[in-house]
């Protein structure tokens, strides 16, 4: 049979646990925008576009970025790739693939 202090103690546990998960700094979806395109650039030493769609995901976030992988002159024959990213709640990188190249200025349709 616990104590009053021991019961005192695991209340305190419980109230520091709570505070802590409370604490944590989720990302709004403008600072994970940013977070994504630093990232990228991190990971392909390549220069990041903008991001292109940005949506919560169940522990994080999911964006696509637009990265320029190839300049060219003129610029309208630069080649761009587009990524997909997740980062989770904390803006740490999940993971990232490329899942598209093309021609600046290309429109991409849900048919190309």
């Amino acid at each position: 049979m616990a104590t009053q202090r021991e019961h005192r103690v695991q209340e305190g546990a419980r109230d520091v646990e709570t505070e802590q998960r409370s604490s944590v700094a989720y990302l709004t979806a403008a600072e994970a925008a940013r977070e994504g395109m630093r990232q990228i650039a991190d990971f392909t030493g390549r220069s990041p576009e903008g991001v292109t769609s940005i949506e919560p995901a169940e522990n994080g976030w999911f964006l696509e970025v637009e990265v320029l992988e190839d300049k060219h002159i003129p610029s309208s024959s630069d080649i761009l790739g587009l990524y997909e990213v997740v980062l989770d709640q904390e803006g740490a990188l999940e993971s990232y693939r490329r899942i598209r190249r093309y021609a600046r200025g290309r429109t991409i349709g849900n048919g190309d």
